[in-house]
């Protein structure tokens, strides 16, 4: 028969193997696992609205996470919004790559998705992207929408 004590070493053992396993996953699901800092070159981009956007969002090209945003600051002499990108090194981009803030899904979380340009020399660290695409508000659309119909009035309904 095992001893008490030989007992309580291997529950303890399984227990932190237990929460070792809890911890790791819960930083898969947060996107928090980092990308290595050595392995990664930081590209910026600026936009006039970055919508729910947040830091640690991911960086997707062809839907392949290739990056993480890694800061967002507010410039004030041009009043956009700067995003900082870290972005794999193995992954090289063009010098003519454009992004985007694109939803996941209808009301899902927001990311920057990267479409390559044709350009024969890659992006550098500490390079800003030129082409940016907003993100796309929701409530504007709405409201777009429906003052287009409220301007089209009963009387042009009619005559179509």
């Amino acid at each position: 028969m095992m001893k008490r004590s030989t007992i309580d070493l291997w529950v303890g053992v399984f227990v932190a193997i237990g929460l070792g396993a809890l911890l790791f996953l819960s930083l898969k699901v947060a996107n928090l696992t980092s990308l290595d800092a050595s392995d990664v070159y930081q590209v910026k981009a600026r936009f006039d609205n970055i919508g729910g956007l947040k830091v640690r969002a991911p960086v997707k090209s062809a839907g392949v996470v290739v990056g993480r945003i890694s800061e967002i600051r507010f410039l004030t002499d041009v009043y956009e919004a700067e995003v900082v990108m870290s972005i794999d090194a193995r992954y090289p981009f063009p010098r003519d790559t454009s992004a985007k803030i694109l939803t996941s899904g209808l009301l899902g979380d927001q990311y920057i998705g990267l479409t390559a340009g044709g350009d024969s020399a890659h992006l550098k660290s500490g390079d800003t992207l030129k082409l940016t695409q907003s993100a796309i508000v929701l409530e504007n659309l709405i409201g777009q929408f429906l003052y287009s119909k409220a301007a089209e009035g009963p009387d042009n309904a009619d005559k179509k």
